[in-house]
């Protein structure tokens, strides 16, 4: 809809591109005639009274009528020179029309290609995590990269061919019919065969390139796994076992790619066999027709409608090619239309309740969640969190203590049972008002491809220097930023790789402090850290959970002492809760787990 004015333009200069290009064809028979002296004198004028709208070889016979008479006058040399400087004339404003045909269509390629990534993305930030947890980051990767890149090659890149083609053929079939319906209603009986031909082999490209582009999908996922995991590959010396997966992969989809591509090779040839074909009959029938007692058709005019005859071909050849590179580009739109229509299952209410503050508890009543495969992770789970208490969720792997605190910003929602705050189910609220109230600290520090101030003013809008410093020196970062040659402006790479974890993990601190949310998600916030780093990380976690309600998930026991009370969670369920020395005194599961890490 945005290009529909680009869309008209291209309609416009290819009409009058094939208006002008007949026009410039039926001065071939006269240059021709003066040339070779042909019939110089057959023609009469007929009254203008008695020609029509459409009487098109009325209209020639008149036209070649006036040239013999101008030749008669001026000479054939002076005739055939002015005739080809209009011939020349007429061809520049042609091609012309062409050429900014072909322009504006530009503008409606590169911007459907980029609309089509932006919708992709925004749709990738809408969906749910659970989305993500069903599909490949390569796979995606592929939709946006290599399927977007073969519906611009295949389906806008023949757009032009579409709009141009069906006007050229209309109008040179037109002409046609004009000059000769017995010759054209002899030509359109072939025209259904290569048709029904191309037809029948772009339906078999169309399924093998969806195939194709999954194993493209398959190849990216490939790549993607191994930058991920190259220090693994490099451990295990499996860097041969991974190339030998990675050529399987890429050798299928070269089989793939190679049948593909073969038939659209066929496309030029084929056309071009059967073009000629008509051609060779045409010339023998309209030769019949010309040379029979009863001709119907003069030389000149036969000339001229060869001439158009050839010229209708190329559009046909263009369409077919089109009729082959459209069910790749079909093929592709299928696998973005995946993602394009994925059900977004974190729904917001059109009108949702105000949430604005954090003032009583957050409560979990009768949760229980359980993930697409049908695994149960959470079991009844009644849980409150009063406001301004440091809660400490511990238990072993897979006990279901991360998908309970992921439930509160809505990453996931339960199956049965509600998660409210302050009294309100947080279905009901928006999820702007919601996730602005929390801040995250998670294991692995999630850090962006930038520089460090943008990374700590990730969460704010218009956040100042003063602030961003603020936030960095109460998360003990400052002094190592400083020590960087850019300071904030230093950019940390991918993820952060040019920073060790100890400062990758108080920058995403100093972003949550930045936010300055009344609750705070961590999650295992010290767990990847050696013991001088998690000193210091430590208490700059101390000074952000001060004065926040703060639910901490962790392995490490040691590090949850002095919550206020600690929630024990066991495949599911919630087994103990009570403070560390409470739960020590029970010799109960928690004291289990103490005694184990203790060792």
């Amino acid at each position: 809809a945005p290009y529909k004015g680009y869309l008209g333009g291209s309609v416009l200069m290819n009409v009058l591109s094939a208006v002008f290009n007949i026009f410039s064809f039926s001065l071939l028979a006269p240059i021709l005639k003066i040339l070779f002296e042909s019939g110089g004198s057959d023609y009469t004028l007929i009254p203008w009274s008695e020609v029509g709208i459409f009487d098109f070889s009325k209209v020639l016979n008149n036209a070649y009528y006036y040239t013999t008479l101008w030749i008669a006058n001026s000479g054939a040399g002076h005739v055939l020179l002015i005739l080809c400087l209009i011939f020349s004339g007429i061809t520049l404003i042609k091609t012309s029309c062409y050429f900014g045909a072909s322009a504006v269509m530009i503008p409606i390629r590169t911007g459907i290609v980029k609309d089509m990534r932006m919708q992709i993305y925004n749709k990738i930030i809408s969906l749910p995590i659970g989305f993500f947890s069903q599909e490949r980051k390569g796979d995606i990767i592929a939709r946006m990269s290599g399927d977007v890149q073969e519906v611009e090659n295949s389906i806008t890149g023949t757009l032009d061919m579409l709009i141009k083609n069906p006007i050229l053929i209309v109008c040179y079939f037109g002409t046609l019919i004009a000059l000769s319906w017995k010759l054209t209603l002899f030509v359109i009986l072939f025209a259904p065969l290569m048709l029904l031909l191309m037809s029948a082999i772009g339906r078999k490209l169309k399924a093998q390139s969806l195939e194709a582009q999954t194993l493209w999908s398959d190849t990216m996922s490939q790549v993607e796994e191994t930058l991920g995991g190259l220090r693994i590959i490099k451990a295990f010396i499996a860097e041969k076992k991974m190339s030998a997966r990675f050529n399987t992969v890429t050798d299928n989809m070269r089989i793939k790619n190679n049948r593909v591509a073969i038939r659209q090779a066929s496309a030029h040839p084929v056309s071009e066999f059967l073009g000629t074909v008509m051609i060779a009959i045409v010339l023998w029938y309209g030769g019949w027709l010309i040379l029979g007692d009863r001709a119907t058709i003069d030389a000149p005019t036969f000339i001229y409608y060869m001439t158009i005859l050839y010229s209708v071909i190329q559009p046909i050849k263009d369409l077919s090619k089109a009729a082959y590179s459209i069910p790749k580009g079909l093929a592709s739109m299928e696998r973005i239309d995946a993602i394009l229509g994925a059900e977004n299952t974190t729904k917001e209410k059109e009108q949702p309740s105000p949430l604005k503050t954090f003032e009583k508890s957050i409560r979990f009543e009768g949760v229980e969640f359980s993930y697409e495969d049908g695994r149960q992770v959470l079991k009844g789970i009644d849980l409150e969190i009063p406001k301004g208490r440091t809660i400490a969720i511990v238990g072993a792997s897979g006990a279901g203590k991360s998908t309970l605190v992921d439930l509160i910003p809505r990453f996931y929602d339960p199956q049965q049972g509600s998660v409210t705050i302050d009294g309100t189910d947080i279905k009901d609220v928006s999820l702007k008002d919601l996730r602005s109230l929390m801040g995250n600290v998670n294991q692995d520090p999630i850090l962006f491809n930038d520089t460090i101030f943008n990374n700590i003013a990730f969460g704010v809008e218009n956040a100042t220097r003063e602030q961003v410093e603020a936030a960095a020196k109460i998360a003990n970062a400052h002094d190592f930023i400083m020590e960087k040659e850019d300071g904030y402006e230093t950019n940390i790479g991918d993820r952060g790789v040019k920073l060790s974890g100890g400062q990758r993990q108080r920058i995403s601190i100093a972003r949550a402090i930045l936010k300055n949310p009344p609750i705070l998600i961590l999650d295992e916030a010290t767990a990847s850290l050696d013991t001088e780093s998690e000193r210091i990380v430590q208490d700059a976690l101390d000074k952000l959970m001060s004065n926040r309600t703060t639910i901490a998930i962790a392995h490490r026991l040691s590090t949850v002492r002095n919550a206020d009370e600690i929630i024990v969670m066991d495949e599911g369920r919630i087994v103990e809760r009570g403070t560390h020395e409470e739960l020590i005194a029970r010799q109960r599961y928690y004291k289990k787990l103490y005694d184990m890490q203790s060792l």
